[in-house]
């Protein structure tokens, strides 16, 4: 298979995960998700994904829309649209699906995927996490993940703007 079609084949929409889903259960693999937005990939989001993989056997990555990510991060925003960041996801070789949604927070993807282990950044305290009760609800277990200092898209951006 062509390369680009294997990673094509990675972006996927909320029905096409479900028969995908079921396939990972029944092999008894177990499910890690994430989200954001993920404007400008850098290597403070791969540490953090790839630490996210580390904990499971199937990542899936929920990517905030372009209208989603405007809305959370002002006009301007994002930099690179959704197409290019899902493929940039994609083609990560520990990512194995990525699912665009356009609400502001995941938790309705959380409540249809209904992950093993719910995973975000140490910036967040578990109570602020969109979709922890819903994954503790079903057994699974959330976890926090260090921030490799220095890395952000906002700090890129700005980085730019002021040069």
């Amino acid at each position: 298979m062509d390369k680009i079609e294997v990673i094509k084949n990675k972006l996927i929409d909320i029905e096409n995960i479900k028969s995908k889903l079921a396939y990972w259960r029944f092999l008894n693999k177990k499910i890690v998700f994430t989200n954001g937005c993920f404007d400008i990939l850098h290597l403070g989001h791969i540490k953090y994904l790839s630490e996210a993989a580390n904990m499971g056997d199937i990542l899936i990555i929920g990517l905030n829309s372009d209208s989603s990510v405007k809305k959370i991060k002002g006009n301007g925003r994002p930099i690179n649209n959704q197409d290019s960041r899902s493929m940039l996801l994609a083609s990560l070789f520990f990512v194995d699906s990525v699912i665009i949604f356009d609400e502001e927070t995941p938790a309705d993807l959380i409540e249809k995927i209904k992950p093993d282990i719910l995973v975000k950044g140490n910036d967040y305290k578990e109570n602020e996490i969109v979709g922890a009760d819903i994954v503790k609800k079903n057994n699974g277990k959330v976890v926090t993940v260090e921030l490799v200092e220095g890395y952000s898209s906002s700090n890129i951006i700005n980085k730019v703007k002021d040069n």
